[in-house]
């Protein structure tokens, strides 16, 4: 007597019809996520960012990657969606985005000769089913910088709308003694190794 199939526990596949949803508007990410040559399309989060007191940078970072996910699953049923989110800390202080070329130069000077730490965090979920969660940490060691080199550096590559305002995959690379990281991707925002792992358990295996 044949046994019936086992119900597959991820029924959602990643398909041309039911492509992954990033959960992010951020361009940066889109171009990460292209590399893994999955169909994807991008829908906003739409949530409220905002700190909460006593807050762990690693927890703040989970928290966001699952909310964003979530919001957009429940616009998106029968879809995939991957929600991710960076916080970026030196000691106890949270270093938002800078926002501006002035604020940027500031920000840029303050971490000077100091270690940054990024905490970016990955959710895949669908409405209402499994989720799966992946953190990673990445540490880079600024070398020692003055405001000269910094402005230099801010008028070539405007980097205020980065978390910590700087582009690891561009000229901000000059801006550093070191850097530790399990994956040379998560700097940027989406950290690909972990991401491989999480779409091999719900049955896309890359490549």
């Amino acid at each position: 007597m044949e046994l019936a199939p086992a119900r597959p526990e991820n029924p959602v596949v990643i398909s041309p019809a039911t492509p992954l949803v990033l959960a992010s508007t951020s361009k940066y990410r889109a171009e990460l996520l292209a590399r893994l040559q999955l169909p994807f399309v991008q829908e906003p989060p739409g949530i409220d960012e905002a700190d909460q007191a006593g807050e762990l940078p690693e927890s703040r970072a989970r928290r966001l990657a699952a909310e964003k996910a979530r919001a957009v699953a429940d616009r998106c049923p029968g879809q995939w969606v991957l929600g991710s989110d960076q916080v970026a800390f030196c000691e106890d202080e949270v270093l938002h985005k800078p926002g501006s070329p002035e604020a940027n130069v500031e920000q840029l000077l303050s971490l000077s000769g100091r270690e940054v730490h990024f905490a970016t965090a990955l959710c895949l979920t669908t409405a209402g089913g499994i989720e799966h969660l992946e953190l990673d940490l990445t540490v880079v060691r600024f070398r020692p910088l003055d405001r000269a080199a910094v402005t230099r550096y801010v008028a070539a590559e405007p980097a205020h709308d980065c978390a910590g305002g700087f582009k690891v995959e561009g000229l901000g690379i000059s801006l550093f003694d070191a850097v530790e990281s399990r994956d040379p991707t998560a700097l940027i925002g989406l950290p690909l190794i972990a991401l491989r792992r999480m779409l091999e358990k719900v049955g896309s295996a890359v490549p």
